[in-house]
C-alpha cells in the first residue's frame, strides 16, 4: 500500500469513528421571553465543542400546557426528545421517566445551592440539574413613585392604595391606558404562584403543609383571595383575569402600570432599548398582609433532564451538563437577567456590573415558598389545578373565597385518600 493510500485510510478511518461518536439530539424547552434565542446561541457553542447536532423543540409559554405535552410524550416513550427543560415542581412527578444524574454530575454538583440540588431530588435520585432558579418580586415604577411622593409599599393594601392614587392621577393627566397592577390570574400554574403568595404572606399556610394536611380552608386564606378580587376592574384591568407572565410584562413594559408581580426574566427585557421603562424602575420584595411580616415569592427555577427513553444518553448528558455549567449560568444571568444557581456567581463582579439587582435578589429566593409538590408527589398537578381554579371562580365572581376553598378541601381530601 502507497503512503498517500495508508494516509487516505487512517483519515476515513477516523473520519468514520468520529461520525459514530457524533450524536444528534433534540432538546424542548420553553418560549418566555428571549429563553429560545438565548438557547440556539448555546447549542451553536456546544455543536461547534462536541460535534453534537441539537434540535431545539419550543414549547408553550405556559408551564401548565409544557407539563401536559411532557406528560403524554413520556407516558408514549417518546424517543425523540433526549434533554427537557423542567419546572422545579415537576422532580417528584416525571423522577420515573428520567435517568439519575447522580454519578455523571458528582464533579460539578457541589457548584450549587444544596436547597435547589435537593428540590430536583426524588427518592435519592437526582432527576435534573438546574440551569436557573427563580422567585417573583414587585417591580415598581420609581419615577411615578418619585413624582406622587409615595414610598414603595410593604403591604398589599399600601400597594393598592398607591397603585390607585397614581392610576387616577396619571390618567387625569391624560395617561388613559395606565393601571395600577398587573399580575397573573389566569388559571394556570401562574396563579397557584400568585396565590400561593397571597395566602402565605397572610399567615393563611401553603395549601398542603409539608406534613401533609391540608390547611388552604382558612380564614387568613380567604381574606388573601377576597383582597385580590377586589383589584380586578379598579387598580388591574379586568383582561387579568387571562394574563400569563408575558401578557404582564406587555402592559408594564409599554410604560401602562404602576406596579407588576414578575419573575427575574422581566427585568433585563424592561431595561431593553425597545422598552418605554427603561431605566424607570426598580424591584423589591412583594407584600406582606401586615407591615413587620415575612413577605412570601414562590420558589421557581428551570431544570435540564435526560429521558429514560433516549438513545443518545451519554451525549445528553455532556449537553445537560454543558447547559447547566457556570460559564453558561453567567451568560444567562447577564443577558436574561436569570438567576444562577451556583452561589459564586453572586460575587462575580461583572454578574454584579451588569445586574446590579441581583445580589439583592438572592435573600429573595433563598427564603421562598415552595409548592406543595414534595408532598403531594404525582398529585400536585392535580391539587395545583383544583387550587387555581376555586381562585380563578372567586376572582371571577363565581362564589365566595369562603364558599370555593370549602369545596376544594373537600377536593383535596378525595384526592388524598389514605396518603399522598
Amino acid at each position: 500500500m502507497t503512503l498517500l493510500l495508508r494516509t487516505l485510510t487512517v483519515f476515513a478511518a477516523l473520519g468514520t469513528a468520529d461520525l459514530a461518536a457524533a450524536a444528534e439530539l433534540s432538546l424542548a424547552a420553553n418560549t418566555t421571553g428571549k429563553n429560545v434565542s438565548f438557547m440556539r446561541e448555546q447549542l451553536g457553542r456546544f455543536e461547534r465543542q462536541t460535534g453534537h447536532k441539537v434540535n431545539l423543540v419550543t414549547m408553550p409559554s405556559s408551564s401548565s400546557e409544557q407539563f401536559s405535552q411532557y406528560r403524554l410524550w413520556l407516558a408514549a416513550g417518546n424517543k425523540d426528545v433526549d434533554v427537557y427543560q423542567t419546572d422545579v415542581i415537576w422532580a417528584p412527578q416525571l423522577a420515573d421517566q428520567f435517568i439519575d444524574l447522580t454519578e455523571a454530575t458528582k464533579d460539578v454538583v457541589g457548584d450549587h445551592f444544596p436547597s435547589i440540588i435537593q428540590s430536583q431530588t426524588a427518592n435519592g435520585k437526582l432527576v435534573a440539574l438546574p440551569i436557573f432558579t427563580d422567585a417573583p418580586a414587585l417591580y415598581y415604577r420609581k419615577d411615578l413613585l418619585e413624582k406622587y411622593d409615595r414610598t414603595p409599599p410593604k403591604t398589599w393594601d399600601e400597594m393598592a392604595a398607591t397603585a390607585k392614587e397614581i392610576q387616577e392621577k396619571e390618567r387625569a393627566a391624560g395617561q388613559a391606558d395606565i393601571w395600577g397592577f398587573v399580575f397573573q390570574a389566569n388559571a394556570y400554574e401562574g396563579l397557584t404562584c400568585n396565590a400561593l403568595e397571597w395566602i402565605k404572606s397572610s399567615g393563611g399556610g401553603q395549601i398542603v403543609e409539608p406534613d401533609g394536611t391540608i390547611s388552604v380552608n382558612n380564614e387568613m386564606a380567604a381574606a388573601a383571595i377576597d383582597r385580590a378580587k377586589k383589584w380586578i376592574g379598579t387598580i388591574a384591568p379586568g383582561g387579568v383575569l387571562a394574563y400569563q407572565e408575558e401578557e404582564s410584562r406587555g402592559v408594564w413594559q409599554t410604560g401602562n402600570a404602576v406596579f407588576m408581580r414578575n419573575w427575574p426574566y422581566a427585568y433585563a427585557l424592561g431595561n431593553g432599548d425597545d422598552s418605554a421603562v427603561k431605566g424607570k424602575f426598580e424591584v423589591m420584595p412583594l407584600p406582606a398582609a401586615n407591615d413587620g411580616e415575612e413577605p412570601s415569592s414562590t420558589l421557581g427555577g428551570w431544570n435540564l433532564a435526560v429521558s429514560k427513553y433516549s438513545d443518545e444518553q451519554e451525549a445528553a448528558i455532556e449537553l445537560v451538563k454543558f447547559l447547566s455549567s457556570k460559564a453558561v449560568q453567567k451568560e444567562r444571568a447577564l443577558q436574561l437577567s436569570q438567576l444562577p444557581t451556583i452561589a459564586s456567581l453572586y460575587d462575580d463582579p461583572d454578574v454584579a456590573a451588569a445586574q446590579p439587582f441581583m445580589p439583592n435578589w438572592k435573600p429573595i429566593f433563598e427564603s421562598a415558598v415552595p409548592r406543595p409538590s414534595a408532598v403531594t408527589k404525582v398529585k400536585y398537578n392535580e391539587v395545583s389545578s383544583r387550587f387555581w381554579s376555586a381562585v380563578h371562580n372567586t376572582l371571577s365572581g363565581n362564589g365566595t373565597a369562603a364558599e370555593n376553598l370549602e369545596l376544594l378541601e373537600i377536593e383535596l381530601t378525595e384526592l388524598k385518600g389514605d396518603s399522598w
